[in-house]
């Protein structure tokens, strides 16, 4: 079986927690818990970067035209309904997002308000 590299993700504050259980073989970290919760888009993507994460998984639309994501090494998954019940229903499609993230790489994993 292809074993997919461990990758070092980081929840942003809207970011659903029960994904984390899903992300089997990646270490997630919160950005609350690092004291990153109230930085502003820039400082968390560099804070993020600095620190060695790989992908930052949020919910935050607005981050592609709020920031130059260009030479950026820090993969971004962009959740488009942050609802759990919704996230559950699709969360075979967050997981490929986040295991195919490759550095500097933005997606929007588009999850319908059903």
């Amino acid at each position: 079986m292809h074993r997919l590299p461990a990758m070092l993700v980081l929840f942003d504050h809207g970011t659903p927690r029960s994904i984390a259980r899903f992300l089997h073989g990646h270490t997630v970290v919160e950005a609350m818990a690092r004291g990153w919760d109230r930085l502003a888009n820039g400082d968390l993507l560099n804070a993020a970067e600095e620190a060695g994460f790989d992908v930052l998984l949020s919910t935050d639309k607005n981050i592609r035209y709020q920031q130059n994501l260009k030479g950026r090494k820090i993969a971004i998954v962009i959740l488009g309904n942050p609802q759990r019940p919704a996230v559950l229903r699709h969360i075979g499609r967050i997981i490929a997002a986040v295991n195919d993230a490759t550095p500097g790489s933005y997606v929007v994993v588009e999850i319908p308000f059903d």
